[in-house]
């Protein structure tokens, strides 16, 4: 009973925190010039930026995937990749229940038996993977971008590149040895996620028929992803808008389109979750795969 009163109260408490942050927001923006540039928009862009996070989700099942066969839990892709979009409908539609993550570490334990420990090791792996090469990608990109800040730190940056990659390495050879085999090719995995999702993004700035600044809007939004991570809020809704909002005037963006990049990718996000709705509804079956 105390348990699921405090599940509804972080439920609520997180709600709360993403509304709070959604109204802050817009104190601090021009609420007629924001929907203007939502409605001047063009539609094509949206269309494709869910192809590409769709494309980039099914990318991250596989990397999942990959380091579940590490552990001896060989899932056919099919079947993992249901449970994926599973998690990700538990993520943000049921945040008082169980989260995604700790659904699918349940499932694949109960199923296989191969040790909490080690189910525990690879989602915190599959994830810590992704957050290394956003912050790869943040790095690239700061490289290229021009801004008195940035200039003098341009040598530590290159630095820092090898030496993410190198500390991600040394975590996995010292505390997931049984991973280590699959190391490259599921960092191969996560920069193709993100990567598709920085595309994604890309075009959604361009639909507001951006043509300056590219760059930065990118990185603005991978910051957003790195802070959308901490559950404070509901799927990063609101954490990641005010990281936007912040991010725009740091960097002299538009507010107004830096806030409706976040809305409409948080939309996409939404649109692709709720597919998860089919196994929740059915839960799937967990196939093993036939060697």
């Amino acid at each position: 009973m105390q348990a699921r009163l405090r599940k509804k109260l972080l439920t609520g408490l997180k709600i709360l925190v993403s509304a709070v942050l959604i109204y802050f927001i817009f104190t601090k923006i021009d609420y007629q010039e924001f929907v203007t540039a939502i409605r001047k928009s063009k539609p094509f862009p949206f269309i494709l930026g869910i192809l590409l996070v769709l494309l980039s989700k099914g990318i991250a099942a596989v990397r999942l995937n990959a380091y579940f066969h590490t552990i001896g839990a060989k899932l056919t892709q099919t079947s993992n990749l249901k449970l994926y979009f599973q998690g990700m409908f538990y993520n943000l539609f049921l945040p008082g229940g169980i989260g995604g993550d700790a659904y699918k570490g349940y499932v694949v334990q109960k199923q296989f038996q191969t040790g909490t420990k080690k189910v525990v090791g690879v989602l915190f792996l599959d994830r810590l993977s992704g957050m290394v090469i956003i912050c790869v990608y943040i790095l690239l990109l700061l490289l290229f971008i021009e801004h008195p800040l940035i200039e003098n730190l341009k040598p530590f940056i290159v630095l820092c590149i090898p030496l993410g990659v190198g500390a991600f390495w040394f975590i996995n050879k010292y505390f997931f040895s049984y991973a280590l085999r699959v190391f490259w090719k599921c960092l191969g995995y996560s920069a193709l996620v993100q990567l598709f999702q920085v595309v994604c993004v890309f075009f959604l700035v361009k639909s507001f028929l951006v043509t300056e600044n590219l760059l930065e809007y990118l990185v603005v939004f991978l910051v957003s992803s790195v802070v959308s991570i901490i559950p404070l809020t509901i799927g990063g809704f609101g954490s990641r808008e005010i990281t936007f909002l912040y991010g725009s005037e740091w960097l002299g963006l538009d507010s107004n389109i830096s806030v409706g990049v976040s809305f409409l990718f948080f939309i996409i996000t939404a649109l692709i979750s709720l597919f998860g709705i089919v196994y929740h509804i059915k839960k799937p079956n967990l196939v093993v795969e036939e060697h």
